[in-house]
């Protein structure tokens, strides 16, 4: 392979890496349950 290649094919593997990472903590906000939980523990800290 050429050395222009290999760069798109690992920049475009973080890049699917990140959506993938953006929607899945989308797909967590999308439950009630889990926003009430996470704001359950950042009230524990004070």
């Amino acid at each position: 392979m050429r050395p222009g290649i290999h760069h798109r094919l690992v920049h475009a593997g973080w890049l699917a890496a990140a959506v993938l990472v953006l929607l899945g903590v989308f797909g967590l906000y999308t439950r009630p349950a889990f926003l009430v939980a996470l704001v359950d523990q950042i009230w524990a800290c004070f």
